[in-house]
């Protein structure tokens, strides 16, 4: 089967994962895809199908795949580092929601209640329009 990603690493690539293998644990991600690119380079000596070095190396045949893409699309460091996390952080209440919420819980629980619970204090919340959505752990949280 035809390879649609192909790499072909450069002299200094080639010894920059050389050095990532020499440097750290065997079992470590970095080194895992040093080996994968080492064993997929087209210009090395070993150039191996997915299979094989997925047989050689422990790790998935998709793995190599998608360590090879990653090469190809994103560059040598992704490649051998992987992409940064993108992390998405919730909105942080502002003050007007905060003093709502405290105003909410001060007061009494609805009939049928004992108390407030987080769950109950969200969905009043969101049923008052004092926040679009907030979650019962938000409401903990604050």
């Amino acid at each position: 089967m035809l390879k649609k990603y192909n790499v072909t690493l450069t002299d200094s690539e080639r010894e920059k994962l050389e050095e990532i293998i020499k440097k750290r644990n065997g079992k470590s991600l970095p080194v895992k895809r040093a080996y994968i690119l080492l064993a997929a380079d087209k210009n090395g000596e070993k150039c191996r199908t997915d299979i094989r070095i997925a047989e050689t190396y422990g790790v998935g045949s998709e793995t190599a795949e998608r360590t090879r893409q990653r090469f190809v699309e994103d560059g040598f460091e992704a490649a051998v580092r992987g992409k940064k996390r993108e992390v998405f952080r919730e909105k942080v209440p502002d003050g007007n929601t905060e003093a709502h919420l405290i105003a909410l819980r001060c007061g009494g629980p609805p009939s049928g209640y004992a108390r407030r619970t987080l769950r109950l204090l969200s969905e009043k919340m969101v049923e008052s329009e004092y926040a679009g959505h907030i979650s019962h752990e938000s409401v903990r949280q604050i």
